[in-house]
């Protein structure tokens, strides 16, 4: 009999749904037994006749290697002689004797798809090189730093032709030295857990510990991130525990019945996790600390969290939902698991940021558990892009009608702590590339792309791209071809405007007024928020003293004007600091080169204002500055010091 490897308090932990570090335990982990290498294989799964491991190292033979069963149906094997490497799958025998060939759920690596058995692998061997960056971090609060997300897919970031993809360690050299170029500070990474179909975009997991093989093995995955921290950016995770698909290696039905998932996701076609059971909720926690400690992540964004926290999302037949004793439809056990696992994270990782991609009115999604909220640190704030995105698709004469669509976000800017997301999803399915969605001729939706990222960089709430939004792509995002980057190396209009938005990258973390106070009124203060006559939006961005504040202009139409007037909070000489229309990024060239005095007349609140010129279809950033006297000067205005006797 083999030895037993878990605790009994480990076993009631992994079945009360709190032990979080199941990975250490479950799935192939190098072993030593009787004087002999090899892996050992480790896997729950309930009320099953039996448990075998099969591989390349048995000849795929179903009767070679039978697990032994601990107690609360936790099965475990050593086979020596397995090296790093080999494949493998589960049989699990069911309870009407029917075979099922199953990929181990927390095995760390797979094949490359369409393959899909498992391969054993050790992921301590790896020597990470990022030390500065992760003491950095443990010193940081990240809701006080510049956070300007960079979101990638991987595969269609940039590709060597049909299918042949860039290795994590070629994205190692090329991504990384292009987001350090371009100033983003993080990158968020569309998932990278193994999964079967490319189409899914990494959404739907089979392999949930697993970094997917179609870029190489997981110690290359670490090799990019360890890159990236290197270069002193953040790497963000995209996570799915709302639903997981239906493959027959996968988790679903995983011992003929329901195991991990406790309906059908009829809208997706997948599987929805059951968050009451125990077992599977110590898996999903489990996971996020995985990608936490393992590979050095520095943030999670959930996806779905909508999908996850109603019961009967997905649901259109009445017949078939479900409600709680008091009429609602929030999934308690949904919600518990979410503000557990935000817990786990802010009392392990307290440096490490969680993300919500939640698209309702659901409150205090960002607030602790404590007060009811669910624990979150961020929130993408989906209302302020579905808003503004309709404004800017709006044609210029009819833009005064929706003037409040730019600025009703501000109603509600600080009820929670909010990412403002220009993501994939908004340039696929026919919505339309950003700057496809702008009215007028080819300068004009240039000018109006600029405008757009103008708005969103000045806006309190941190920041998301998605690649192709810098260079002004106008195709939709497709999966299965690269970026086209050619618009820019031959294009003028497309590498000005990839000017623009490194230099607007870089004045953004530059300027803390644009990101120290970012969840607070503290941080902003609307100059006027009603000028839908001119489509114009004027409001102070606020930094820890008042020479860090920065006062923002945007006109939203393709009027020009040489005197407009804006009020200012103190008096003084002020610089025009940035400037969305120079003629380098693809602007018509209105600026104001010259410092403009502030003027005794009344504006905006205000005792001060100065004149502008405010160029068509973009903006200003404006700043106060202390005009000193030229050397010269000083030294004409100097008296002759008296001769010493």
């Amino acid at each position: 009999m083999s030895r037993k490897i878990f605790t009994d308090e480990e076993k009631y932990l992994f079945a009360e749904g709190t032990y979080y570090r199941a990975f250490d335990k479950f799935g192939a982990h190098p072993d030593h037994e009787d004087g002999k290498d090899g892996y050992r294989f480790t896997l729950w799964v309930p009320d099953v006749n039996s448990v075998r491991v099969v591989g390349d190292f048995n000849s795929w033979d179903a009767g070679a290697h039978f697990m032994n069963r601990e107690s609360n149906d936790i099965y475990t094997l050593f086979i020596p002689g397995v090296e790093e490497g080999a494949t493998y799958k589960y049989v699990v025998e069911t309870r009407e004797g029917v075979l099922l060939y199953k990929a181990d759920p927390y095995a760390f690596y797979a094949q490359k798809r369409p393959e899909t058995a498992s391969r054993t692998y050790d992921l301590s061997t790896y020597r990470w090189k990022d030390k500065k960056w992760m003491n950095a971090r443990a010193r940081a609060n990240h809701m006080e730093r510049p956070m300007n997300i960079y979101e990638v897919n991987l595969t269609s970031w940039k590709m060597h032709g049909p299918d042949e993809l860039y290795t994590y360690e070629e994205l190692a050299d090329e991504l990384v030295s292009y987001v350090k170029d371009m100033g983003y500070t993080h990158v968020e990474i569309m998932p990278v857990m193994e999964h079967p179909f490319d189409g899914s975009w990494g959404y739907q997991v089979t392999g949930y510990y697993a970094a997917t093989a179609r870029y190489g093995d997981p110690r290359g995955l670490m090799s990019l991130i360890d890159a990236f921290h290197r270069a002193e950016i953040g790497v963000i995770l995209d996570w799915v525990p709302g639903h997981f698909c239906r493959d027959a290696h996968g988790l679903g039905a995983f011992n003929g019945r329901m195991v991990y998932e406790k309906r059908d996701h009829e809208q997706w076609g997948t599987y929805v996790f059951d968050f009451g059971r125990g077992q599977v909720k110590s898996f999903l926690t489990s996971n996020v600390v995985f990608w936490l400690e393992k590979f050095h992540a520095d943030g999670i964004r959930v996806d779905g969290v909508s999908s996850i926290l109603y019961r009967n999302y997905g649901i259109e037949d009445e017949s078939k939902k479900t409600y709680n004793a008091d009429g609602s439809e929030g999934d308690l056990d949904a919600i518990k698991f979410l503000q557990d696992t935000n817990k786990v994270v802010g009392e392990w990782f307290p440096n490490v940021c969680m993300i919500a991609e939640e698209s309702t009115a659901w409150p205090l999604v960002t607030r602790p558990p404590e007060v009811g909220g669910l624990g979150f640190h961020y929130k993408w704030d989906m209302g302020w892009m579905h808003d503004t995105l309709d404004y800017m698709r709006t044609d210029f004469p009819f833009r005064p009608y929706h003037h409040n669509m730019l600025t009703f976000s501000m109603m509600y800017a600080y009820n929670e702590n909010f990412v403002l997301p220009l993501s994939h999803d908004e340039v696929v399915h026919g919505k339309c590339s950003l700057i496809r969605r702008m009215p007028g001729d080819y300068w004009r939706q240039f000018a109006g792309l600029r405008t757009l990222l103008l708005y969103q960089m000045t806006h309190p709430g941190h920041k998301l791209n998605f690649m192709g939004n810098e260079i002004g792509q106008f195709i939709e995002w497709r999966d299965y071809e690269s970026i086209e980057w050619f618009l820019a190396e031959e294009y003028e209009a497309h590498s000005k405007h990839q000017k623009f938005v490194k230099e607007i990258n870089g004045f953004y973390k530059d300027n803390k007024a644009l990101w120290l106070k970012e969840f607070s009124w503290d941080g902003f203060q609307w100059l006027d928020a009603d000028n839908n006559n001119q489509s114009i939006c004027s409001y102070i961005r606020h930094g820890s003293r008042p020479i860090d504040d920065l006062i923002v202009v945007i006109n939203f139409t393709p009027a020009t004007y040489d005197n407009f007037r804006v009020g200012v909070p103190k008096k003084g000489m002020y610089k025009e600091v940035f400037n969305s229309d120079l003629a380098e990024y693809g602007g018509s060239g209105v600026s104001n080169k010259e410092l403009v005095k502030s003027e005794d007349i009344p504006l905006h609140g205000m005792e001060d204002s100065v004149a502008i010129k405010l160029p068509p279809l973009g903006g200003v950033i404006l700043k106060r500055t202390t005009v000193r006297k030229t050397a010269a000067k000083k030294t004409a205005d100097k008296k002759p010091a008296a001769k010493r006797k």
